[in-house]
């Protein structure tokens, strides 16, 4: 269960209500939200393909910095592709676990950032990496903006 006041950072740090249950899965040192994870379906049950997500201010500008300068076509050519691919099952498979038993309605589709293959947002792919996920692009990020290893 989200607390009141974590629902109200995370608000600020959207700039919007979330739409869906999501619990914190990373904080900085002092307690603050980095990582949220995402229920697989929005409250109207409209499917949710992005399970982590980066809330954190600061890391959302630098990531974004990094995509600006072509970090998305960097990622993809750094990281190998099987290994990428790999992934995005990985993901894809935790979120969909997350389903309701029983679900029959529309449901998420794609892995890391609901894409399938190759690299979509950075953002993604280090909060999922941050959050503990088996992440070649996030664990490329991470060291691209410096970030001790193990700093998750």
């Amino acid at each position: 269960m989200v607390q009141s006041a974590d629902r109200e950072v995370v608000a600020r740090l959207l700039g919007r209500v979330p739409q869906g249950a999501f619990e914190v899965v990373v904080r900085d040192d002092g307690g603050r939200p980095v990582v949220i994870r995402n229920a697989p379906l929005l409250d109207d049950g409209t499917p949710m393909p992005t399970r982590y997500w980066l809330v954190d201010a600061e890391l959302t500008r630098r990531v974004a910095a990094l995509e600006a300068s072509g970090g998305v076509r960097e990622a993809e050519a750094a990281v190998d592709p099987d290994a990428l691919a790999a992934a995005h099952v990985r993901y894809a498979a935790e979120r969909d676990a997350a389903l309701p038993a029983g679900h029959r309605g529309p449901r998420p589709h794609g892995g890391v950032g609901g894409t399938a293959r190759g690299v979509k947002c950075l953002h993604a792919h280090l909060a999922w990496y941050l959050a503990g996920g088996d992440d070649p692009v996030g664990a490329w990020v991470a060291e691209r903006l410096g970030m001790r290893s193990g700093a998750r």
